[in-house]
């Protein structure tokens, strides 16, 4: 290995590793990445790529036995569960050559596998090997977190990262948390097949979401054969049963734990490297993912303590390495990142809440039974709820239904360019699409505009005007 230092040494080949070290590397940076395990993260092997095709496994099934509403006849439906962890395993495979060593590499990205301790400011060793470097990005990611329930240590769990070993279909699977994790693959195993039971601590599932979101999310589950136990924490977890505050006992075949994810910030001699960790265990940094304590080190992703998601994770790479590298002075924009959970119906948000909406913002709400498109396929149960400020501009949104992160992206632009609901209510939609249900909803705020006394009257003089040259002879 090189012994000049490198201009970026990038710890973490996850999302925001690999990005910020292309970038850097395209703007003509000496880069060196760090990864111990495999390329590409916990997004590829463990958390985006996985759920999603066990969703679509689920999902597939869902629909074979829902078919007789639109008059198809199907027989008795069966699942191959190895069969479903094949099609899971098959869609890592086909998607890890693109973020593989060999593909980081031909993008003029040096490579190193083994694991990074920092031994001063700027050296590290990888393995017994010193490296020395002038800039750090600190890219480690996340580990499922664990909630501090006396017995839960000794009982026999799974999280995010074990799950992709099962081989046959979980009994009695019970869920620990009700968040967007807990969500999707309770979800997903229910319709595969098993008996599922989420126990969340909040008053309803989903407790970061839209109210009424969760309400919908929790009777798609509900019909799914999910059982659902919310406002109960686990006080213990004794043999194979959760003991809830109130005494109840919930037996459990298998165990999934599922309450977040904690940034990786521990044994790598954060410290000698000379950053600060926050609570939560966040390396402390600045609106430039800067590092407070040493302006030498950045950090982009799930440890940066900004909303641990792929797509935030890259832009932040991003962001992280052009700073680095060329001295420019970028900040982090949160006000326009979007979020899905990806159950059935899907919730996709950006921006602002919805309900409760902050003081001084406006709401304005399209069901899905008034969508077109959503009666024609039978799914009923959604919205569109657009939240806007005093001057009419979208500043969030929040949208259940099928689909719901496809029609989000034309909303997060809106709210990123700082959009009125007239300018998105202006523009030619395609019909029919669920995408109708958030242009409705801005159609319905842009014209409340034309209830207000000015412009009333503003128009009637327009249409007297008219009305004169027309009959001016």
């Amino acid at each position: 290995m090189d012994n000049q230092p490198w201009d970026l040494v990038v710890v973490g080949g996850g999302t925001a590793g690999l990005v910020g070290a292309k970038t850097a590397a395209s703007l003509g940076a000496r880069v060196l990445m760090i990864e111990r395990e495999n390329p590409g993260g916990d997004c590829l092997w463990t958390g985006c790529v996985p759920s999603k095709a066990l969703l679509a496994a689920g999902a597939a099934a869902a629909t074979a036995r829902g078919s007789t509403a639109f008059g198809v006849t199907t027989s008795d439906v069966t699942v191959d569960f190895p069969a479903v962890m094949k099609h899971v395993h098959e869609a890592i495979a086909h998607i890890a050559p693109v973020d593989s060593f060999e593909a980081t590499e031909d993008a003029g990205v040096n490579v190193m596998q083994g694991e990074a301790i920092f031994t001063s400011p700027t050296t590290l060793e990888v393995d017994g090997e010193t490296v020395t470097f002038s800039q750090a990005l600190l890219a480690m990611g996340a580990t499922p977190a664990m909630p501090p329930i006396p017995g839960l240590a000794e009982a026999d769990y799974l999280t995010s990262d074990t799950l992709w070993d099962l081989t046959e279909l979980p009994d009695d699977l019970v869920i620990l948390g009700g968040g967007s994790i807990g969500c999707e693959l309770g979800q997903a195993f229910a319709r595969l097949g098993a008996p599922v039971t989420i126990v969340e601590g909040a008053p309803w599932i989903m407790p970061r979401e839209d109210e009424d979101a969760g309400t919908l999310v929790a009777a798609a589950l509900e019909a799914d054969g999910v059982t659902l136990i919310t406002g109960q924490n686990v006080s213990s977890v004794e043999g194979r049963e959760l003991v809830l505050e109130d005494g109840e006992r919930v037996p459990f075949g298998a165990l999934l734990v599922a309450v977040g994810r904690s940034p990786r910030t521990k044994g790598f001699g954060l410290d000698k490297l000379g950053v600060e960790i926050v609570k939560g265990g966040f390396v402390d940094v600045d609106e430039h993912l800067r590092s407070k304590a040493n302006p030498k080190v950045w950090a982009a992703g799930d440890l940066s303590g900004y909303p641990q998601f792929t797509h935030t994770a890259g832009s932040h790479g991003s962001l992280a390495a052009s700073n680095a590298i060329l001295g420019v002075p970028r900040k982090v924009d949160t006000s326009a990142i979007p979020r899905v959970t990806f159950t059935h119906p899907e919730v996709a948000a950006v921006g602002v809440a919805t309900n409760p909406a902050p003081e001084g913002v406006q709401i304005s709400t399209v069901q899905h039974s008034h969508t077109d498109r959503a009666t024609a396929e039978g799914e009923p149960d959604g919205f569109a709820r657009l939240a806007m400020d005093s001057s009419g501009k979208i500043v969030g949104a929040t949208i259940v239904g099928p689909r719901a992160g496809e029609s989000l992206g034309e909303i997060t632009l809106a709210v990123s360019k700082g959009l009125k609901t007239r300018d998105l209510a202006g523009v030619i939609h395609p019909y029919p699409t669920y995408n109708d249900a958030p242009w409705n909803a801005a159609v319905a705020d842009a014209r409340k505009t034309l209830d207000k006394p000015i412009v009333k009257k503003a128009t009637n003089i327009v249409t007297d005007l008219r009305r004169r040259w027309v009959n001016r002879d």
